[in-house]
C-alpha cells in the first residue's frame, strides 16, 4: 500500500526532507512507516504523529492512502 509521509519543522530539517510517499506491506503501523520514511533514523523522544490530520499513536495501524506525519512537541509561551 502507498502512504504520503509528511515531517514538520525540526523532523524535517533532521530527515533532510519534508515529504516523501512509501510503499508499505500489511499490516503496517506508524512507526513502521518512520521507519521506511526514514532509513531506520532514531526517533527523537516525544515525537507526535498523525494519521490524517487525527492524532495517532506509534502502534495505531495504517490503511492505504493513508497520510502520517511527524511534528516535534510543541513548546514554548510564557509561563
Amino acid at each position: 500500500m502507498q502512504l504520503k509521509v509528511k515531517f514538520f519543522a525540526s523532523l524535517s530539517e533532521q530527515i533532510g526532507f519534508t515529504d516523501t510517499t512509501v510503499d508499505v506491506d500489511k499490516p503496517a503501523t506508524v512507526s513502521d512507516v518512520w521507519n521506511l520514511a526514514t532509513g531506520g533514523q532514531t526517533m527523537p523522544v516525544n515525537t507526535l504523529c498523525a494519521i490524517n490530520m487525527a492524532y495517532a499513536r506509534l502502534d495505531d495501524s495504517i490503511s492505504n492512502g493513508d497520510e502520517i506525519a511527524f511534528f516535534p512537541p510543541v513548546t514554548g509561551g510564557n509561563a
